[in-house]
């Protein structure tokens, strides 16, 4: 009796421990713009065009790109008030351990940026040509 009251609370509690870390998650989210881009389908005529609202603040790209992920991508975002552009370069960095070498891979140029008041951006994004390298594009609150 004592070993089924205890294995129910020790449950008990794992779901509730679970459940307050997504909480947390939600909450401390502060993505307000994401798009993976691999598939040529999300691009009209070699551009992704989307639109979203955003506050004042300070922000900073973050990219997940890989080897195959456009060499040059151009980001412009355009608001009411606001024109951003820049063309980011894929960069490799090679690592080698004893046994092995592999790469990681960013995307160099200016990543932050600053928004004085409220207002709806569209966001561009050009490949440049090259439709089918995946690469994620968030806009992260800094």
């Amino acid at each position: 009796m004592n070993k089924k009251i205890i294995i129910i609370l020790a449950g008990l509690v794992l779901v509730v421990l679970g459940l307050s870390f997504n909480q947390n998650d939600t909450k401390n989210s502060n993505v307000v713009f994401h798009a993976t881009l691999a598939d040529s389908n999300l691009y009209k005529n070699g551009i992704y065009l989307n639109e979203f609202v955003i506050n004042n603040g300070n922000y900073i790209f973050k990219f997940v790109p890989n080897g195959d992920s456009p060499q040059l991508l151009t980001v412009i975002l355009k608001g009411e008030n606001y024109d951003f552009s820049e063309n980011f370069k894929l960069k490799g960095t090679v690592h080698q351990t004893g046994i092995s070498e592999y790469y990681t891979w960013d995307y160099e140029g200016r990543k932050e940026f600053s928004i004085v008041n409220q207002q709806k951006i569209v966001i561009e994004i050009n490949p440049n040509g090259n439709e089918m390298g995946s690469v994620s594009v968030d806009i992260l609150r800094n």
